[in-house]
């Protein structure tokens, strides 16, 4: 009498199967909210945004003696691409455009204009004043009209924005837009500018106070 062969059932349990279609569900779903390629999935489950900041702390003080003569406004698109070596760009890399725009300031410092600077004659008719050439304060990005036009990421760089947040990730972009900004201020006519208006405004100012004769001259 031949004895029957039993089959080795290899199929999956049910159970597993049933683990295993929630997890690809789920990760179906994040990656959708993620990627935004399912329409109302972040509506579904909408965030409500809650300021827990501390108040502001004071640091520190300063007494200013600079002359804010004048600004200038920048813009500059940046177009910053990062590629990785031996790897296609559709694999491993980023391509950015980001429009950067902000302003630099030029002052004039009075704080360092001494005794030997200013001369009035004995009827206080006639003052000659020696100031030190203007200069060019750091450059300011306004976050309200800068913005990214375009990024481009490679499928690795995707597939690591599913999992982490980058908080950095356009602060290579910007540092680049403040250099690029502060760059086009040194070439502009923005000190000669503020010397102008600093002129201005201390011939009004002395010959409001009786002065006929005012000369404002720049240099070390």
């Amino acid at each position: 009498m031949t004895t029957p062969i039993k089959r080795i059932d290899k199929r999956m349990p049910g159970w597993a199967k049933a683990v295993s279609a929630l997890i690809l569900v789920l990760v179906v779903f994040f990656a959708g909210i993620r990627l935004s390629v399912i329409p109302g999935l972040k509506d579904l489950f909408g965030t409500e945004t809650n300021d827990r900041s501390g108040p502001a702390l004071l640091q520190s003080i300063q007494d200013m003696s600079r002359y804010d003569a004048a600004s200038g406004n920048f813009q500059i698109v940046v177009d910053l691409e990062k590629d990785a070596k031996f790897l296609p760009d559709a694999i491993r890399g980023t391509r950015t455009l980001y429009v950067g725009a902000g302003t630099v300031d030029a002052y004039v410092d009075l704080g360092k204009v001494g005794e030997r600077d200013v001369t009035v004659n004995d009827d206080r008719t006639s003052a000659t004043l020696r100031l030190p050439h203007a200069a060019l304060g750091k450059p300011a990005l306004d976050p309200d009209r800068s913005y990214a036009v375009s990024k481009e990421r490679g499928l690795l760089d995707r597939l690591g924005d599913l999992f982490s947040d980058n908080p950095n990730s356009e602060q290579a972009v910007q540092q680049l837009a403040v250099k690029h900004i502060g760059e086009a201020a040194k070439e502009s006519a923005l000190t000669a500018r503020a010397e102008t208006n600093t002129t201005g405004m201390l011939e009004g100012l002395l010959h409001s106070l009786g002065f006929k004769e005012v000369k404002v001259t720049y240099g070390t």
